[in-house]
């Protein structure tokens, strides 16, 4: 699976579309993702997932508003039941030969908590019929927000989520391992403890730690020590520090601060972060919240992605939903496609 910062062909994202699952917040969120679509729409194509047709007619009418670059935004009716595309989407991956692919994995909402998802297991193979594209289906549960790579075979995870018993209750750690090697090219896999409170993926790691490039990590920091997001950061930072590239070089850590503030749906806390960035042709989002620490993240990220425009966007409404910029995007490599064929573990 290549880096998130390698070239893309296209970005793939859905539209918010059920008030009940968003609690009263759907207008906020399609002001969140309008904002996100108009801006990665003028770096590169943008393929909006839209439930039917009154949705794609709202989308439609909201991005032409903001100024968004409609001829590079092209619209994909496919049935949905929620819009975190990140993780019920396919992951994208390159042949031998370079040409792309993709791998679908089973989908069951988080380890069974948002029935009904079996329109959103579905979508991989609906983006397969409309790309062309061979498609290797794999007979295990699997979120693409739960994976972090770097395109050289490493990747970092979390036990909180991976080892959850609700997503692969017979398949064991090593099991887990040996099936990013097949699919994903993995060589290395990084468990680090677990994600942030509030988290109801039960810890992605794209909400918390994220390579910046091959060598360089960047991890959220909490520095209330009241705060229970302290000691589980802590944890994750010090598994880090003692990690080893593969040619026994260490890591370039950086600390990312969380959000200052915290935010709560009800009861709930809310998964604020700014690790959930999203990576394109030439840029970088941010998700921000009107935040004190806001600026900070910025002035810590900048540097990192030379070359690449670094964008703050609102995310205080999208984050309702459990996610941001980085959980309803999925990147598809730029390349030739690689057609339907008929082999083990692939269905055209």
């Amino acid at each position: 699976m290549p880096a998130e910062w390698e070239p893309h062909a296209a970005t793939w994202t859905s539209w918010p579309f059920d008030d009940d699952l968003w609690e009263g917040h759907l207008e906020g969120a399609r002001r969140d993702l309008t904002g996100l679509v108009a801006t990665v729409s003028r770096y590169e194509p943008v393929v909006l997932n839209v439930r039917d047709a009154e949705v794609e007619a709202d989308a439609r009418a909201r991005l032409r508003a903001a100024g968004a670059d409609l001829a590079r935004v092209e619209f994909h009716r496919v049935p949905l039941n929620d819009v975190w595309f990140r993780d019920n989407g396919p992951l994208f991956v390159r042949e031998a030969d370079g040409r792309v692919a993709m791998t679908d994995w089973r989908f069951n909402a988080w380890g069974g908590k948002y029935a009904p998802w079996d329109d959103d297991d579905r979508a991989p193979l609906a983006v397969a019929r409309r790309l062309g594209m061979r498609r290797y289906a794999v007979d295990a549960v699997m979120e693409g927000g739960s994976l972090e790579l770097n395109g050289r075979g490493v990747c970092l995870t979390t036990r909180s989520c991976l080892l959850t018993p609700t997503r692969n209750p017979g398949l064991s750690q090593a099991d887990i391992e040996a099936l990013l090697a097949r699919w994903l090219g993995v060589t290395q896999v990084v468990w680090l403890p677990g994600g942030l409170e509030g988290d109801h993926t039960d810890g992605h790691i794209d909400t918390i730690v994220r390579f910046a490039d091959d060598e360089t990590i960047v991890a959220s920091v909490e520095a209330d020590e009241s705060d229970p997001n302290h000691a589980s950061m802590l944890a994750n930072l010090e598994v880090l520090r003692g990690l080893r590239t593969p040619a026994g070089r260490p890591y370039r850590i950086v600390e990312l601060p969380l959000p200052e503030r915290s935010a709560y749906l009800g009861e709930a806390r809310l998964p604020l972060t700014y690790a959930n960035w999203y990576v394109g042709n030439g840029f970088v989002v941010v998700p921000v919240y009107d935040d004190p620490n806001d600026e900070r993240a910025l002035e810590t990220l900048r540097p990192l992605f030379p070359g690449r425009d670094v964008l703050p966007l609102p995310a205080s409404e999208l984050i309702t939903g459990g996610g941001a910029f980085h959980c309803v995007t999925q990147q598809q490599p730029a390349g030739e496609v690689a057609p339907p064929a008929t082999g083990e573990g692939e269905e055209g």
